[in-house]
């Protein structure tokens, strides 16, 4: 059996150890979008602007339907940020070639760099608690961020990752 640095077991893990782990997730999840938060707020946006910036970057011309899925909201709320971001140049939306009811969404020049910004400052945390941590912790923080996913957004997760865009 093997030990985990402070001695813990990584079999049996009690209730208090889980709490630490889950309070830390909050913690961490709050330093995470901080620096994001601060940068949305001069704009009058929001999280929800930030994760659709961040996947039509991540996949361009990406559909409506697919961000829908990929984030999990409701059409009415997809669409109010959507509204707002293409309302502002920040987002352009074009008509499907194949199917006319699709809307293909890109992000503009405007868009791109916003995403970068909001990006960039994620980078650096990100990169500043991976290289404090080591590479076996951050393998280890990435299999257990990914078996705490469902199986269906694992799923999605897994068709990201491979995309390779």
């Amino acid at each position: 059996m093997s030990d985990a640095p402070g001695g813990e077991t990584l079999l049996f893990l009690t209730d208090e150890q889980l709490r630490q782990g889950i309070e830390a997730m909050f913690f961490a999840y709050r330093g995470f979008t901080a620096d994001p938060d601060r940068i949305l707020a001069g704009l009058a946006y929001g999280r929800a602007h930030h994760r659709a910036i961040h996947f039509i970057n991540r996949a361009p011309g990406t559909t409506v339907n697919n961000l829908l899925i990929l984030l999990g909201v409701t059409k009415q709320s997809l669409n109010r940020v959507l509204r707002t971001l293409v309302e502002d140049g920040l987002v352009q939306s074009k008509v499907g070639k194949s199917d006319k009811r699709e809307r293909h969404l890109y992000l503009t020049e405007a868009g791109a760099a916003l995403e970068r910004k909001l990006s960039d400052a994620q980078r650096a945390r990100m990169r500043a608690a991976y290289r404090a941590a080591g590479p076996q912790a951050v393998a280890g923080f990435r299999q257990v961020l990914e078996s705490m996913m469902d199986t269906e957004l694992r799923r999605k997760y897994q068709a990201l990752k491979e995309s390779g865009i």
